[in-house]
């Protein structure tokens, strides 16, 4: 694997737990090493974060969160701090406005004219009467990088539609899990089938969506819901109502999560998600997926899946209905699943990406 021949920093808000397998990866490919700055979440976001790192160098930022919603802003303590001590001959930082200290870092590396790349998901199109100005105000933040790093390839298309160049926009796929190896799992799927949910127990989640979709299915599958969050209590009440063959098992890890994967046959995410999707595939799941931060675009093609109009209830429940009446179709797109997270969407290729983004900007 190519090789990031100086020392790295990556400033992020939080280190969610999901995120400590590519931190650590992406620091064996660093040479210098790899210094991560990264605070707390607000309790209430329900975020299972990250105990430490065992390759990466963790250094705890002091996180001043102002506001909620729409008008939420970052401040992170300690950031000079940190840059002086770690010293990085190149910053990966979050594309995102609303984080406060991204400016001061900015202004510190290149003063020592050294690199920044920002990461991020893409830029949808805006809409409303700023949208031309909120577009002008995106494309000046953007523009202020050496290059940008994307999810997915929408999320680079996004980047060049806003008038970046097209020679520093990157794409790193994003995952979770790493490159599997030997051949597909194999599923003795038994009536009912298991739909499976891995996230967070979120409105934008659109779980409510899902428990009457299932509802009204004809074939009724075992829905399993993984995960914790603020709407955890709602939804349990609502499918006590509408459809109790739901069990919620919280939140799972390592060996437990692998196990609710091992027993699902199909893998869904109603409304907003992400990486839970490449897990699923890395478990040789078929798919069902809605919004998300535009992997899904590249993830989830006929062979392996199905992608939800967003927002869409009917849609949901027909999709659901479709995948559940062809049980023998499903074990062919599990195997799709598997392969395009063995040969593409994978830790390894996700380092690779950043890498590739690094030496290009470092020149």
């Amino acid at each position: 694997m190519a090789e990031f021949a100086a020392k790295l920093g990556v400033m992020q808000r939080v280190l969610p737990g999901y995120r400590a397998g590519f931190f650590d990866l992406l620091a064996e490919s660093c040479r210098g090493g790899l210094g991560v700055f990264a605070g707390q979440a607000r309790p209430t976001e329900g975020i299972a974060q990250a105990k430490q790192l065992e390759k990466a160098q963790w250094t705890q930022a002091r996180n001043l969160h102002l506001f909620h919603g729409g008008l939420y802003l970052c401040w992170q303590g300690g950031l000079l701090d940190w840059l002086e001590a770690w010293n990085p001959d190149a910053l990966v930082v979050e594309a995102n406005p609303r984080y406060l200290s991204t400016p001061a870092a900015l202004r510190w590396m290149q003063v020592r004219k050294r690199p920044v790349l920002a990461w991020g998901l893409g830029a949808p199109p805006l809409a409303g009467p700023l949208a031309g100005w909120r577009t002008a105000q995106r494309k000046r933040f953007l523009a202020q990088f050496d290059g940008v790093i994307a999810y997915s390839q929408q999320g680079a298309a996004q980047y060049r539609a806003l008038g970046l160049p097209a020679d520093n926009i990157f794409v790193s796929p994003n995952a979770a899990s790493r490159r599997p190896v030997g051949v597909p799992p194999q599923r003795q799927s038994q009536q009912p089938l298991t739909l499976l949910y891995v996230g967070r127990l979120q409105a934008r989640k659109r779980l409510d969506a899902l428990l009457r979709a299932c509802a009204g299915l004809p074939q009724q599958p075992h829905l399993l819901i993984v995960g914790d969050g603020p709407e955890r209590d709602a939804l349990e009440a609502l499918a006590r109502q509408v459809y109790p063959a739901t069990e919620f098992r919280g939140a799972l890890y390592s060996t437990e999560l692998a196990a609710a994967f091992a027993q699902a046959d199909l893998f869904v995410l109603p409304g907003t998600g992400g990486l839970a999707l490449q897990q699923a595939m890395s478990h040789g799941l078929p798919v069902i997926a809605a919004e998300g931060d535009g992997s899904q675009a590249d993830m989830v093609t006929p062979a392996n899946g199905w992608r939800l109009r967003p927002g869409d209830e009917a849609h949901l429940q027909a999709t659901l209905a479709e995948a559940l009446s062809q049980p023998e179709r499903l074990s062919r797109m599990g195997a799709e699943s598997y392969r395009l997270v063995q040969e593409t969407f994978n830790l390894e290729n996700m380092v690779a990406g950043f890498v590739a983004a690094l030496n290009k900007v470092s020149g």
